[in-house]
């Protein structure tokens, strides 16, 4: 049985990121003092009492605007209210009753679903204000002051987010699922990428740059597998990233890629190759996660027999450093490809896993040392006394040798080459570490 679903929503500004931060204990949400901050729904684990389910932040309900962002973000919170089992009403004891607040509990009655009021920024501990009373007329039975930076009356609040919901006391805990982030410059697509393969529009997608601010974890189950895809604010260059709210989204797109182990890295092709991609595929490239190169857009290319190839061609030369990684040409739009890049992010994760027996990694050694002699230097030659892996993800080999200066760089990309060339690791990085024979010390 999957979990229960808990969505908070409410007017813009009201505090419903804090809380969603406070409740889950974690730092997902970006919290600042300015309206529509949130945008997409973004899902968490959440336990209370040995009770566990997901909770849903989601983005300012602006119930008479019909156009722009602020219509996506309703749109947004629309579909977290259908889906969810127990809905929190976040409201503000300073502002009062707004007629936004009840157009937003007419819609929330409407729905059928348990709704908890939460009277927010009730900051003083002891009797609750008298301005709590005037919440009553929205209609709502539950209702629980709290205060969400301090953490006053959250507890209170989940027992009656629990009492609300049904939990399954013999629910089997999810199965490994590979965590995926989607990462690229900004406007590449990568929402329409999630969207497409969840088939609905949980991601906000606009043509303007910077849309997606949260990094929000969305679980894909499908013939190919389980999977958690993470999508990613665009990351631009340093000196373009302003302060405040796009910071902290660059922050939230390098924290989910430290916690993926698999990174697809997505291209624009119609503006092909710049120097930011080099920059965002190097981060992960650096982080040690399986990388996949997809090249997005390609139905809007105009093309002959030779353009892929070509493109390849070029691609393979730009990101040279990272020659491991798979080259995809796909569609978000038309969903061209989909299919193989699932199958790709299944074999490179397996390849980043990959753990090699010592014995068949020195009968290679054997092998390639006969095959080309290590280098020499004033009369010294470089033994390599054998090989060993000492970790995954990614796959890391340690060389124990007589002298270690001796271990000339190109000779270490020859060996590198042979490991690869012998036991595939497409997709994903490699490391090798020099050990004289003896010391402790690596590099």
């Amino acid at each position: 049985m999957a979990k229960p679903i808990v969505a908070i929503v409410g007017r813009p500004n009201v505090g419903k990121s804090t809380l969603f931060n406070k409740l889950t204990g974690q730092r997902l949400a970006i919290v600042e003092d300015t309206p529509g901050v949130t945008r997409d729904r973004i899902f968490c684990d959440c336990e209370w009492c040995g009770h566990k389910f997901l909770l849903v932040d989601t983005g300012g309900i602006e119930p008479n605007i019909d156009d722009g962002l602020l219509a996506h973000m309703r749109e947004q919170a629309q579909i977290a209210i259908d889906s969810a089992d127990c809905i929190i009403m976040v409201g503000e004891i300073g502002a009062g009753v707004t007629a936004q607040d009840q157009d937003i509990a007419g819609m929330l009655m409407r729905s059928g679903k348990p709704v908890v009021l939460a009277v927010n920024k009730c900051d003083k501990v002891g009797e609750p204000p008298m301005e709590l009373y005037d919440f009553y007329s929205l209609g709502i039975g539950d209702i629980v002051p709290i205060s969400s930076v301090h953490g006053h009356g959250t507890g209170d609040l989940l027992d009656t987010v629990c009492e609300n919901l049904h939990f399954d006391d013999n629910d089997v805990e999810e199965e490994d699922r590979i965590p995926v982030a989607v990462i690229g410059r900004p406007n590449v697509g990568k929402s329409s990428l999630i969207n497409h393969i969840l088939g609905e529009n949980r991601l906000i997608v606009a043509n303007e740059a910077g849309t997606t601010r949260d990094a929000i974890d969305t679980m894909v189950e499908n013939q190919y597998g389980k999977f958690i895809f993470t999508d990613t604010a665009g990351l631009r260059k340093r000196g373009k990233v302003e302060s405040g709210v796009e910071r902290y989204s660059v922050l939230r797109s390098l924290a989910a890629v430290e916690r993926s182990r698999v990174c697809v890295i997505m291209i624009d092709a119609t503006v092909g190759f710049t120097e930011q991609d080099s920059k965002v595929a190097g981060y992960a490239h650096d982080q040690g996660k399986a990388c996949i190169i997809a090249v997005n857009k390609w139905d809007a290319v105009e093309k002959d027999s030779y353009t892929m190839d070509k493109m390849r061609k070029q691609l393979e030369e730009d990101f040279s450093f990272m020659s491991y990684a798979p080259i995809l040409f796909i569609s978000a739009k038309t969903g061209q490809r989909l299919d193989k890049l699932f199958e790709t992010i299944q074999y490179v994760d397996v390849q980043n896993g990959t753990r090699i027996p010592t014995g068949a990694l020195n009968e290679m050694l054997a092998r390639s040392t006969a095959r080309v002699q290590p280098p020499s230097d004033k009369g010294k030659r470089l033994k390599i006394f054998y090989i060993t892996q000492s970790s995954t993800r990614p796959p890391t080999f340690v060389a124990f040798v007589n002298q270690k200066a001796l271990f000339h760089f190109s000779y270490q990309r020859y060996i590198e080459n042979q490991i690869r060339e012998n036991f595939g690791l497409t997709g994903t990085p490699m490391r090798l570490l020099i050990r004289e024979h003896g010391d402790g010390s690596a590099r």
